[in-house]
């Protein structure tokens, strides 16, 4: 546990001193050895660049906010614990759209089979439900996948509702990977695709939100990334091998089909009507999809900032510096003032685990490649077929789901779009550009 300052400064001493037994200059240099942003200075860069572009942004949302709340309530100066409050208010007055609203439009069968179509046309797959499989719920489905010649590439299984004693959360996780086997033979891969939605109730379906949406195709997307792989060699098949600030790239990229009306009309039917959710509904729901999108921003950067310093400069010379270092990370950061009594380290258990260590600025990382992915699409967009182009799917599969960790991130991704990341889709997509 680091729940105060000397045990997290104690943590931070002792990677110290193993990253400089291994030949590093801090922790920070040992973990970006096996990631795709290969030095601390391109990670701050990266970030640093981020809150340049976004700050404004988000001063003229508090701006907004601070209005509102003086307008209805006579405040004039916000307090950290008042944002929560009044932004959900600023939220609904502004955009009069829901959650519980957009669920009625979303069946779990239709949105499952409607994604099916949609990968189908975009990466030349057929997905097909196997029956009489042997499975541990009555709730669970087991598919096969093949590709446009016909040729099996692998199952996956879903397990889409919570019950008693199943674990929270949403994730994909491998069953088995694809390789060859010592007899020369390929072992197919297998997913699972597992969720804690609202199970169906008597005979009526399971409907999900919007969010909930948008979280299976994430899912899916690392379904996708294990599945299709052409690569046999096991430690590099598929997620594995991949370093971990690209791992969730090919799953936030699919987001971004949640939000394109084409998509969710495959995905969508009203629960009485059958129709599928109305443009109106939808202007909506795009217009609300950037709501304090600035704001947002910089809180995740004041994270991964953070997160970052305290591997990249602890001296155990110079404790104690977690706190020191959080607060001028804020200084520079923040467009909110954090109370002074605020123990927000104490509990932000990335710094030391899940595989995140000097590693949180992975989660912006990973939403630049997407969008920029996603932006290859979109220039590629015709009346026809819209963002569901063919040429593009195929370029971004063979590039991306198929390659796996056989060659470097960067040069998956530069194989795709013909040069490396750049962050003004991100931006633009959030709003900021």
């Amino acid at each position: 546990r680091w729940d105060n300052t000397e045990v997290m400064e104690d943590i931070l001493k002792i990677r110290h001193e193993l990253s400089n037994l291994l030949g590093f200059a801090n922790f920070a240099e040992y973990s970006l050895a096996t990631k795709m942003a290969k030095t601390p200075t391109i990670v701050m860069n990266f970030l640093s660049d981020l809150v340049t572009r976004s700050k404004e942004f988000a001063e003229k949302e508090l701006h907004e906010l601070t209005e509102f709340a003086q307008s209805i309530d006579g405040i004039t100066e916000l307090q950290a614990w008042d944002i929560g409050y009044y932004s959900e208010k600023l939220r609904v007055v502004k955009y009069d759209v829901s959650q519980e609203e957009l669920r009625s439009y979303f069946p779990a069968d239709k949105v499952l089979a409607g994604m099916f179509t949609v990968m189908g046309r975009l990466f030349g797959i057929r997905i097909v439900e196997r029956q009489n499989v042997d499975v541990w719920h009555p709730h669970v489905k087991f598919f096969e996948v093949y590709d446009a010649d016909n040729k099996l590439r692998g199952y996956f299984y879903t397990d889409l509702f919570a019950r008693k004693n199943k674990r929270d959360g949403a994730w994909m996780d491998e069953c088995r990977i694809r390789q060859l086997l010592p007899d020369g033979s390929l072992q197919y891969p297998v997913a699972f695709l597992t969720c804690n939605f609202t199970a169906p109730i008597d005979h009526h379906q399971s409907m999900l939100t919007h969010d909930e949406v948008q979280t299976v195709f994430h899912e899916f997307g690392h379904c996708l990334h294990h599945l299709l792989t052409q690569v046999d060699v096991a430690s590099l098949s598929g997620i594995n091998g991949v370093p971990w600030d690209a791992v969730e790239f090919p799953s936030q990229f699919f987001e971004y089909w949640c939000w394109d009306l084409q998509t969710l009309q495959l995905i969508s039917a009203h629960e009485k009507t059958g129709e599928p959710l109305p443009k109106d509904l939808y202007e909506k729901l795009l217009a609300a999809k950037n709501f304090q999108a600035a704001m947002q921003m910089l809180r995740q950067l004041e994270f991964a900032l953070f997160e970052f310093r305290v591997h990249l400069e602890f001296d155990p010379e110079k404790s104690p510096m977690v706190q020191r270092i959080l607060d001028e990370v804020r200084a520079d950061v923040s467009v909110m003032q954090t109370p002074s009594f605020n123990r927000f380290q104490h509990s932000f258990s990335h710094i030391f685990a899940g595989g995140y260590a000097a590693g949180y600025y992975s989660y912006k990382w990973a939403e630049v490649l997407s969008a920029d992915a996603y932006a290859a699409f979109e220039e590629a967009a015709d009346g026809q077929s819209g963002v569901l182009n063919v040429d593009v799917g195929r370029r971004y599969r063979e590039a991306i789901l198929e390659a796996g960790g056989s060659r470097s991130a960067m040069e998956n991704f530069k194989a795709f779009r013909g040069r490396e990341p750049q962050i003004d889709a991100l931006l633009r997509h959030q709003g900021m550009s």
